[in-house]
């Protein structure tokens, strides 16, 4: 995985600011140029998913999470968020799968071999 520009790094930053002082929609505007500079960014891709998710934008949300666990299949933070987003939007079955690769990951299994 390549290193994070400094410029991504202080959008970054800059997003997480405004998330703790709850300017969420100012969070996600930062957060959606980090992973257009760069789409392989699994921590903008993650804290997108949340914010959104935080604003009520599911679908959007999960798109991100789902983005998150392909760049990181063996996260199990990505996994539990991603079963999160699915409960919110009412999506059950899938909350369930997602919560499952989250609890495989935390008894110190794989979601992935290629890992």
């Amino acid at each position: 995985m390549s290193e994070i520009s400094q410029e991504i790094q202080d959008i970054f930053d800059d997003a997480n600011g405004s998330l703790a002082i709850g300017e969420l929609e100012e969070a996600i505007v930062g957060y959606r140029k980090c992973v257009e500079l760069d789409p392989n960014y699994f921590d903008g891709w993650q804290a997108l998913g949340m914010a959104l998710m935080k604003t009520n934008q599911l679908k959007e949300a999960i798109g991100c999470g789902l983005q998150a666990t392909i760049l990181k299949p063996n996260d199990q933070l990505a996994w539990t968020a991603l079963s999160q987003m699915y409960v919110q939007d009412g999506q059950i079955a899938e909350a369930e799968h997602a919560k499952q690769n989250a609890t495989i990951l935390g008894l110190g299994g794989k979601v992935d071999k290629s890992q």
